[in-house]
């Protein structure tokens, strides 16, 4: 006996339809091999047999003439006798015509052309109901109940009601089970077929029949053998092969083509291209007059269509009988590699949305298909998919592209091709974007020489190399190591693409960063409008490339202290990248970030603070909870929480940022100073002096280190360890250092920086706690007329600078009229 579910809407559904015609009222259920389709109108007929006292007639379409059937059915059923000499059509008509009183059921299965049984239908009346089943489109004027396979909840209950004695077996493997109906596309038949065979052999796992499955496809017995008591008499292979024996050979050799794509919906546009443009018509119609008619291939959407699994099986089966086998598996991948070649390595989220439904179409070529591809496309499948999610930030699913674009370039060629050289760079360049620095290197490094070796030294891929080399030496702060590679690959760029080329602005923009990061900024800034103007010429205004200039030009103002020139940049920045890339991308995660720095730089900690957690949360969503870019969020946050005197919550993110840049960093990087130094004025400001000590002095004598000892940052270590020295009173110790910060801040950033004010603020304030009144005055004036001009009157740093100018004057105030002691 059938098991029976998932059905009852369409039960519902097909009553509704036949009873709301008052003449004869058709309805087909139309739909591919294995739907059900005999059974749901088998399951009619039993639900609804009171209704019909007239009698149900089921007439086996393919079994031979029906007016033949309905004749005998009268004869044996209703003890009609027609008269001899009457011809079929006029003995069909008189059956009709005398039939039992009360509504009538005729049940036309499996019908393959409407136009034969169409003759023998009764005339309209009221009591009479025509049901058909077919494989087929029948026409407008039949009203078509198409059937749809089973819902994943509905397939397992068909699956599970095989077990009802031994529920066990399929609750110990379920997560299979769910797998086997997602392999068996959800269809009845074989959910049943395979269900039986299960029941039979208890021996048999559920694992071990999804590999039989995965192995034997199609071939494999479970489906080829239904049982006496099914409605289906067929296997799958043999369902599918009814609709197979009615194509034609340019309907077939479609069938087949559309089964090399991956199951999965597929662009129209994308068959359009294995044919010229004046095939298209031709294409259409087999598509629509005999795959669509057929129920063999299925429409989700405008100008996307999709085969069923177990259909895209057969196709596939039936392919290794064609003739034009490997040259449609070639032409499939021409046409994917194309689409490859066309995703940008900046893609915007139009341009991802754009080219998402053939990803799935540019895996199959690279996972099944890599054969046919040409040695001069090799890479293009594997860099399509990994380019594809490269561009939204998703790295973890590009690796596994990448890192098998390797390993199949390196099976194909010999070791020593410039395809291995680009796969060795792309992954390196990857490791990068996930912070995977040291696993980066040597990937850069053999990828430099293999293509030196291959191409000589005077290559773009070469500059494309030095510059990616030189990007690593940058985020690892090896600044020394990284400034002759970014000059030695803009000097070739320019060399071999002239001066108007988008890797020349990269170039500019790449050295621009590294002055910035040296905190040679009047070097920097000529280098960032440059390559800003030069992306707006070429790339328009509407472009990643110019929001990350904007991004950039606009930290160059923020670390210059120009708050008013940074923050439009920083706006349209995050403006235009939300547009082009949507709302989850790093980019946006590092302008939310940037903004929320610059409004903490001026003291707008309500406003900063909420960028600060978003852009945190994002980078923790895209890139995981260990990557650079989390401790930079870290230790962000942290600093605004110290800002504000809330140290209970900076501490245990400033302890996070430090652990996970040790960790991913090492020991000697810029940025673990950063963290030490941020850490220590945490302790400084909690009065915990033991502990800040030592830390700043290490991050003092790491900074110069590793920057010199001209760069900001030495100057701010300077500064603080000062601070810290004449707070406990030691201001012979502090003097000489504040004096050092002083003279490194006015020569790096010049007299009008709010970290030179801030400094000459500190000084005033030693010397004032030395005594040295007339000393401090004039600077805290000097310090306080550039705070209120760069940071407004309203900032924490201009208010503690004013409060320090009149402790000052009060003091002075009341030692002038102090009455003389007595003296002896």
């Amino acid at each position: 006996m059938v098991k029976f579910v998932g059905r009852e809407n369409e039960l519902q559904n097909l009553h509704q339809m036949l009873q709301e015609n008052n003449q004869v009222a058709i309805a087909a259920i139309a739909g591919m091999g294995g739907l059900g389709k005999t059974e749901l109108a088998l399951q009619y007929a039993k639900a609804h047999r009171e209704i019909y006292k007239g009698g149900i007639c089921w007439l086996l379409a393919k079994a031979g003439d029906v007016g033949i059937q309905v004749v005998q059915f009268a004869r044996t059923q209703l003890d009609l006798n027609p008269p001899e000499d009457f011809d079929l059509l006029a003995q069909v008509q008189y059956c009709f015509r005398l039939w039992r009183e009360g509504h009538v059921l005729l049940v036309l299965d499996d019908v393959g052309e409407y136009q034969q049984v169409k003759p023998y239908l009764p005339s309209p009346s009221s009591r009479f109901k025509v049901l058909i089943t077919t494989r087929q489109h029948l026409g407008a004027s039949i009203k078509e109940l198409s059937l749809d396979v089973l819902q994943p909840k509905a397939a397992l209950e068909l699956l599970k009601s095989f077990f009802k004695e031994t529920p066990q077996r399929i609750e110990q493997e379920l997560a299979v089970a769910n797998q086997l109906c997602e392999w068996l596309g959800y269809l009845p038949l074989g959910l049943e077929l395979v269900g039986r065979y299960l029941a039979r052999k208890q021996d048999l796992s559920f694992t071990e029949m999804l590999r039989r499955l995965e192995k034997k496809r199609l071939e494999q017995p479970a489906l080829d053998k239904p049982e006496g008591d099914m409605t289906a008499q067929r296997g799958v292979l043999a369902a599918f092969e009814l609709s197979w024996q009615e194509l034609n050979d340019d309907d077939k050799q479609l069938g087949c083509l559309l089964s090399l794509f991956a199951p999965a919906p597929i662009s129209w546009d994308l068959v359009e291209q294995f044919l010229p443009e004046e095939y298209e018509e031709e294409l259409e119609e087999i598509r629509d007059d005999t795959l669509l008619k057929l129920h063999l291939l299925q429409r989700k959407g405008e100008g996307i269509y999709q085969l069923h699994s177990l259909l895209r099986e057969f196709f596939q089966y039936k392919l290794t009988g064609l003739e034009q086998a490997e040259e449609l598996k070639r032409s499939l991948c021409r046409v994917m590699v194309a689409v490859a070649k066309d995703i940008p390595e900046d893609a915007t989220l139009k341009q991802i949305t754009a080219v998402s439904p053939a990803i799935p179409h540019i895996a199959e070529v690279a996972n099944h298909l890599i054969q046919y591809v040409s040695d001069d496309d090799l890479l293009w499948p594997f860099e399509g998919n990994a380019t594809f999610y490269n561009a939204q930030g998703l790295y973890n699913q590009a690796l596994p592209w990448l890192k098998q674009c390797l390993e199949v370039t390196k099976k194909r060629f010999a070791e020593e091709h410039p395809d291995i050289a680009a796969s060795l760079n792309n992954l390196a360049e990857l490791y990068v974007f996930q912070g995977r620095y040291s696993e980066a290197e040597p990937l850069y490094i053999q990828a430099l020489a293999l293509r030196r070796q291959l191409l000589g030294d005077e290559h773009p891929d070469i500059a494309q190399s030095l510059n990616n080399l030189a990007e690593l030496y940058v985020f690892q702060g090896r600044y020394s190591e990284a400034e002759p590679l970014y000059i030695q690959a803009l000097a070739l760029r320019r060399q071999l693409l002239g001066d108007e080329h988008p890797d020349i602005a990269q170039s500019l923009n790449n050295l621009g960063y590294l002055y910035n990061s040296q905190g040679r900024y009047s070097e920097a800034e000529p280098l960032y409008i440059q390559a800003l103007a030069l992306r707006r010429q070429l790339l328009g205004e509407e472009h990643p490339h110019v929001a990350s200039s904007l991004n950039n030009l606009g930290y160059l103002y923020n670390s210059q202290g120009r708050y008013s020139e940074a923050e439009p940049l920083y706006i349209q920045a995050l403006a235009l990248r939300r547009q082009l890339l949507g709302d989850e991308h790093p980019d946006i995660a590092q302008s939310l970030n940037n903004l929320g720095y610059l409004y903490n730089s001026q003291g707008r900690y309500s406003e900063a603070e909420p960028l600060y957690i978003q852009a945190l949360a994002l980078r923790r969503q895209l890139l995981g909870d260990e990557h650079p870019d989390i401790a930079q969020s870290l230790n962000n946050l942290a600093c605004l929480y110290d800002s504000q005197g809330r140290y209970s919550e900076a501490e245990p993110l400033y302890i996070q940022a430090l652990a996970l840049r040790r960790q991913l960093l090492g020991e000697e990087h810029p940025n673990v100073a950063l963290n030490l130094n941020n850490l220590a004025c945490l302790y400084d400001s909690q009065g915990r002096y033991s502990e800040a000590e030592p830390l700043y002095i290490q991050a003092l004598a790491l900074w110069r280190k590793l920057l010199g000892e001209e760069h900001p940052s030495v100057a701010l270590s300077l500064n603080n360890l000062a601070v810290f020295y004449y707070s406990q009173g030691r201001y012979n110790e502090a003097e000489p250092l504040c004096i050092q910060a002083l003279a490194l801040r006015r020569k790096l950033l010049g007299e009008e920086h709010p970290d030179f004010a801030i400094t000459l603020n500190n000084l005033a304030k030693l010397y004032y706690l030395q005594g040295r009144y007339t000393k401090a005055e004039p600077l805290y004036l000097q310090a306080l007329e550039i705070l209120e001009q760069r940071l407004g009157v309203s900032h924490f740093c201009t208010v503690k600078c004013c409060e320090n100018l009149a402790i000052l004057r009060v003091g002075e105030a009341r030692r002038r009229h102090r009455p003389p002691s007595n003296q002896e």
